[in-house]
């Protein structure tokens, strides 16, 4: 009995340059798809951040939203490069004049008023956010302390900024007193709901 060595060689190789071809459109398509998951769970938290915008109660300069609960999903469900994205998606389109912002505004204008400030610290906040859990991992307490940071930085520029631009003189302790007093324990509420739901939808979407 004689057996064709070359010929089983011949098929062997077939076999296995099909079984890598395959495995390669496999991770090709499989990319391909979390690549378009991606993005649409990244425009509907823009999405979500221009809704949130919309339920504004007037409080001086700088009237509450649900803005900063939105930030927060974003980041705490998407994690720091998708989240941060989201609020550059929702700052582009505030800029080219989409009304996503609060009492249905946009334009460069609401950008470089009084209150644009805070919108820009959101994109500081994100990149504070991705930073910390980059290096130190997505565990709850990090996550924890990456949002209450990057909130931090955020309310920095916005103060400054507000100081900068109001037309009023104001001082740094009226400015706080103004801005960022009273919203504190509201933005401790959104931050601790943020969370709490990010990890429930999250186990859901796999994120």
């Amino acid at each position: 009995m004689t057996v064709d060595v070359s010929a089983g060689s011949f098929y062997n190789g077939l076999i296995l340059s099909e079984m890598r071809r395959i495995e390669m459109t496999s991770t090709t398509n499989t990319t391909g798809a979390a690549r378009t998951r991606d993005l649409a769970f990244i425009a509907l938290m823009a999405a979500l951040t221009a809704v949130c915008a919309w339920i504004t109660v007037p409080f001086g300069p700088v009237p509450f939203t649900l803005q900063t609960f939105a930030v927060f999903l974003a980041l705490a469900l998407l994690g720091g490069k998708r989240g941060t994205a989201a609020i550059v998606l929702y700052l582009c389109l505030g800029l080219v004049g989409v009304p996503v912002f609060a009492g249905f505004s946009g334009g460069v204008g609401a950008l470089l008023g009084p209150t644009g400030g805070y919108l820009l610290g959101f994109l500081a906040t994100g990149l504070v956010y991705w930073a910390i859990t980059a290096r130190l991992g997505d565990g709850l307490p990090v996550k924890l302390a990456a949002l209450i940071l990057g909130l931090a930085v955020c309310y920095a520029f916005g103060t400054l900024w507000f100081m900068r631009v109001y037309t009023e003189p104001t001082t740094l302790g009226a400015t706080l007193m103004l801005c960022v007093i009273p919203y504190l324990p509201v933005d401790a509420v959104k931050l601790a709901l943020a969370l709490a739901i990010s990890r429930r939808v999250g186990k859901a979407i796999h994120f």
